[in-house]
């Protein structure tokens, strides 16, 4: 007998034609296009616009063409990301793709039109930011959740309009996708109501994938479900994330050496002791490390052990300011050289605290199934925790990280870490 919910008007959220059309990708795409690219050319060029002769108008044409696709490709990549703000990445996206053709023109005798480069890059900043800016306050995701198992607790998570069912039909309740624990022991009624779903065109999201790509944390109850096989990195992107570790140091050496030199001057005048701090680290695969910092305490200062309450009388002046901007971190970068460690990935713990937690937390050392990293996810997110509690939430986000691991999430994390050495969130 064919399920009654077969009969019901069943449509998902903005399923009619115009508000399909208006938010169609390809759509903004097209009016993004001429708005940044056309409109630009035809106001800015005049008669040499026609002439097929003239290279320069052209390069800069076809360079604010690809700056411009990039900027939205790369944008609707980082958007997906648990927690990434589009309005927000928008700017330093846009800058990057447009600043890098225009440091190629440097190497070629072509100039490019200025104004008209610069005109571009100015709307499709503009237009990005509004654009995300708009879809991140005036629509706001809608999803139903069918009540058995795991499903109904997500309803606590935030900036998401829940609506909990009480009957497997919809009726004329319009959503996004429908949330499902599918691996509780589910009624018929309620597995035909999902398969009419499904047949209508309303995702049907399993519950811990959906806490998952919400929170951009991995529960470690659910660890179980995720099988230890789905954790395993991706090795052909590790040996990539290498190359780029070391092309990044290399490049960035000409700044940080400079800073590095001004940091060991002031710590000198400061305090008396070492300028560089070494302790043993917990690195991959279990292996201790040794790992570099500056200074930032006093010598033989008596304390916790480690920053409680955001409090540490053994923690200098000097050492505030280095540690509220991560400057204190720096010599790390002759770790990631060394290969102990990589720009990016959970932060490597003392040899105490990570005994310490791999008592009392589940799975820790699971975490060491990847390098670790001068910052990463839980930084950016989370912030600073000692405490096991905080550890724990600290833990679920470094086994999302290495679930997800990918060129588009570490780009996210170095984004919200320019973020956090500009603002010292997190510091400690």
């Amino acid at each position: 007998m064919a399920s009654i919910t077969s009969y019901l008007p069943m449509q998902r959220r903005n399923s009619q034609f115009f508000k399909r059309l208006i938010l169609s990708r390809k759509l903004q795409l097209l009016l993004g296009f001429f708005l940044t690219v056309l409109l630009p050319a035809l106001f800015i060029w005049d008669e040499a616009l026609w002439n097929i002769a003239d290279a320069a108008h052209w390069t800069t044409f076809f360079a604010i063409t690809l700056a411009y696709g990039g900027t939205l490709s790369i944008l609707q990549r980082l958007s997906r990301l648990p927690g990434a703000r589009g309005y927000l990445l928008s700017i330093p996206v846009t800058s990057v793709c447009f600043a890098i053709p225009f440091v190629l023109f440097n190497f070629i005798t072509i100039e490019p039109n200025e104004t008209l480069y610069l005109a571009s890059y100015l709307l499709t900043a503009l237009s990005s930011t509004a654009g995300y800016w708009i879809a991140q306050n005036y629509h706001q995701l809608k999803l139903a959740v069918v009540p058995f198992g795991k499903a109904p607790s997500l309803c606590q998570i935030g900036n998401v309009k829940w609506h909990s069912l009480d009957m497997p039909s919809l009726g004329e309740l319009r959503v996004d996708g429908v949330v499902a624990d599918l691996h509780a022991d589910l009624p018929p009624e309620w597995e035909r109501f999902l398969a009419d779903c499904t047949l209508h065109r309303i995702p049907v999201y399993h519950a811990t994938t959906t806490y998952e790509w919400l929170t951009g944390r991995v529960r470690l109850g659910h660890l179980y479900e995720n099988r230890y096989g789905s954790l395993q990195p991706d090795e052909g992107y590790e040996v990539l994330k290498r190359c780029l570790d070391l092309l990044t140091v290399l490049l960035t050496l000409p700044l940080t050496l400079p800073l590095m030199a001004i940091t060991t001057v002031v710590i000198c005048l400061e305090s008396p002791g070492a300028v560089i701090f070494t302790q043993q680290r917990m690195g991959f695969q279990c292996r201790p490390f040794t790992v570099y910092k500056f200074r930032s305490m006093f010598i033989n200062q008596q304390g916790m052990g480690y920053t409680e309450n955001n409090e540490d009388p053994r923690i200098t002046r000097v050492g505030k300011v280095i540690r509220k901007y991560r400057v204190d971190e720096l010599p790390q970068l002759f770790n990631v050289l060394k290969g102990d460690m990589s720009l990016i990935g959970p932060r490597p713990e003392s040899m105490d605290l990570a005994n310490w937690y791999h008592r009392d937390v589940p799975f820790f050392h699971y975490r060491h199934v990847v390098r670790p990293g001068i910052s990463g996810w839980a930084q950016v997110e989370q912030g600073y925790a000692a405490e096991v509690d905080g550890m724990n939430q600290k833990l679920e986000y470094d086994f999302y990280y290495i679930k997800n691991i990918s060129f588009w999430l570490d780009l996210l994390i170095v984004i919200r870490t320019i973020r956090t050495v500009l603002t010292g969130f997190g510091s400690r």
